[in-house]
């Protein structure tokens, strides 16, 4: 533990900076869960209108730096692929 009060503040914003990438990272997975529902479910307005979501909060944890752009192109390119599978 750091005995030192500006490493131990440093230590406490690392840890809400963690919190919230996990926030961007979650709901990334979360809105793949449901595209990848409504493309089972064979439902293209429901899918598109995820994939719509999707993109978007790909691109928002993009701009904030919780996944990496490369990973984020990727995503997109997974998720546009899934979609025209329906």
């Amino acid at each position: 533990m750091a005995n030192i009060a500006s490493q131990e503040k440093r230590i406490q914003r690392a840890e809400r900076e963690r919190q919230e990438n996990r926030r961007y990272t979650s709901a990334v997975k979360t809105y793949f869960r449901r595209l990848h529902a409504a493309v089972e479910d064979g439902d293209a307005d429901r899918a598109d209108a995820e994939h719509r979501a999707l993109s978007s909060q790909i691109d928002r944890a993009v701009l904030r730096g919780s996944v990496h752009r490369r990973a984020g192109a990727r995503h997109k390119a997974r998720a546009a692929r899934l979609r025209a599978s329906i």
